[in-house]
């Protein structure tokens, strides 16, 4: 699933493709669970003639600010994303490989044909994406639920502490809680907590005040860096869990030949080591 990195990427890509251009043309597909039961006309009313200012991000979520409401409004889902006909598609680590000779792309679902001659399509093949009208995105629902976002508004040190141990609950399953921190998921999760020696495993509440620091500067580090690097996972330090984390591979150990596990927790596959997290 895309996560933060990955959606700042498509953020970045829809704005260097859009920002003060005028959409000409829209098409939709006529697919009422991805575009939340409003049909295409709508959409071509809402869309066609707009200028776009600029191409704005809140965890993994995603809009275009029009220069008048409503604004279009993107979750990428699964297996969702943007593309542009010049565009290299992101591959991310669990997806399909895409064939990137193919334009439109194969499950495109809204193409927005722009007056350079550009193009912004989004992508979707699972379905589980949203594309969705908003006139005032960041105050509404979906956005209006979401906590803070870990790379746009980090909270202080001390702000940080107190929504931790407000809530409780396994670590893990905080962390990939979207109403505590947006855009944060599961391979940023065990990311995090690796980086910061913490179990997964455990509570929130029983962290002391240390791992509390280490836990904050891990997430905005990793985040900040993952971001800078455009979600390439080869600019990631090899010595990233991220790279050894995936398939569940029994003999899979760190750069430093540790082992690492593989648990569920609140029903998402967790990697960890146990030899260093505590």
């Amino acid at each position: 699933m895309p996560e933060l990195p990955e959606v700042e990427r498509g953020r970045k890509l829809a704005e260097a493709a859009t920002a003060g251009r005028r959409i000409e043309r829209v098409w939709c597909a006529d697919d009422p669970l991805v575009f939340d039961r409003v049909a295409p006309e709508r959409w071509r009313r809402a869309l066609q003639g707009r200028r776009v200012a600029a191409a704005k991000r809140w965890g993994k979520q995603l809009w275009l600010e029009l220069d008048a409401p409503p604004h279009p409004l993107f979750h990428f889902g699964m297996s969702g994303g943007f593309k542009t006909p010049a565009s290299t598609p992101l591959q991310l680590k669990s997806g399909p490989r895409e064939d990137t000779s193919i334009w439109p792309p194969r499950f495109v679902k809204i193409r927005l044909h722009l007056d350079d001659g550009g193009e912004l399509a989004m992508t979707d093949g699972r379905r589980l994406g949203r594309i969705l009208l908003r006139d005032d995105p960041e105050r509404e629902p979906p956005i209006s639920k979401l906590g803070f976002d870990p790379l746009l508004a980090m909270p202080s040190p001390k702000r940080f502490s107190e929504l931790l141990r407000r809530r409780g609950g396994i670590l893990k399953s905080l962390l990939l809680d979207q109403s505590f921190a947006a855009g944060v998921g599961n391979w940023i999760a065990d990311e995090v907590l690796f980086q910061a020696g913490i179990d997964p495993r455990r509570r929130a509440s029983s962290l002391t005040d240390d791992e509390v620091r280490r836990l904050r500067t891990r997430l905005r580090a990793i985040v900040r860096h993952a971001a800078e690097a455009n979600a390439d996972p080869f600019r990631y330090p090899l010595t990233w869990l991220f790279h050894r984390r995936w398939d569940k591979q029994e003999d899979a150990c760190t750069t430093r030949g540790e082992r690492i596990e593989h648990v569920t927790i609140g029903g998402r596959t967790t990697a960890w080591v146990p030899a260093r997290q505590r």
